[in-house]
């Protein structure tokens, strides 16, 4: 079977896809979801990657799955590890030498007005209250040092990727993402009726995705 790398994001820990990985595993696939040193402002992306690869041992048949902040250490880790595919989550897609905090102003981002700012209706609008509180007091603080690190490779990874975007994402409007997604990758996302953290709004059906893109990617 598969072992999936399972990435989180800005300010998170690898608890976020603990739903995701119980469906995985049911299915007899291993799982490999770290906490990155995401709080440690001595910590760059590569050294985000050590800590994921870590975790990997000498498993094969990788699929790599980023959350958001996620997409900067995601193809990292997949060229280290030689993996077998790359799937973003509402993952941010670097370029060359570009940082996360570049990326915002390089793809003219720019969120949607909200009525309400807080964390929970800008992250959290669609998934389960309880979930969503437990989910929210994981949460860390993510260094300046890991956004505006510069994107270390020169190319994306030769690996087959793949990517979901949600579609009532409040963070990351579903047609600026799918923009960039295509114009950098060649890609065209799918889209889940989700907001941008998928992996807590619907697990399910993301573990679903996941387990047909593996399929269709010939991973055994």
């Amino acid at each position: 079977m598969a072992t999936y790398v399972l990435i989180h994001g800005a300010g998170d820990v690898g608890w976020y896809w603990h739903l995701v990985a119980l469906e995985l595993t049911k299915a007899g696939h291993t799982i490999v979801a770290p906490d990155m040193p995401i709080d440690d402002e001595s910590a760059m992306l590569s050294d985000y990657a050590d800590a994921v690869i870590a975790h990997v041992a000498e498993r094969n048949d990788l699929i790599v799955v980023a959350q958001s902040f996620g997409g900067y250490v995601a193809p990292i880790v997949a060229e280290r590890l030689h993996a077998n595919l790359i799937v973003l989550v509402a993952a941010m897609v670097p370029a060359p030498g570009e940082s996360a905090m570049q990326m915002f102003e390089s793809t003219s981002y720019d969120q949607e007005p909200q009525e309400d700012s807080s964390d929970t209706a800008v992250f959290m609008h669609d998934v389960p209250r309880e979930l969503a509180v437990e989910a929210l007091s994981k949460g860390r603080d993510q260094s300046d040092t890991g956004f505006s690190d510069p994107w270390p490779l020169t190319t994306w990874p030769a690996i087959p990727t793949k990517a979901i975007v949600g579609s009532i994402d409040r963070l990351f409007p579903v047609e600026w993402l799918s923009k960039v997604t295509e114009e950098r990758l060649g890609v065209v996302p799918e889209r889940i009726e989700s907001g941008h953290c998928v992996a807590l709004s619907q697990p399910a059906e993301l573990a679903r995705r996941l387990e047909s893109m593996r399929i269709d990617a010939g991973i055994a």
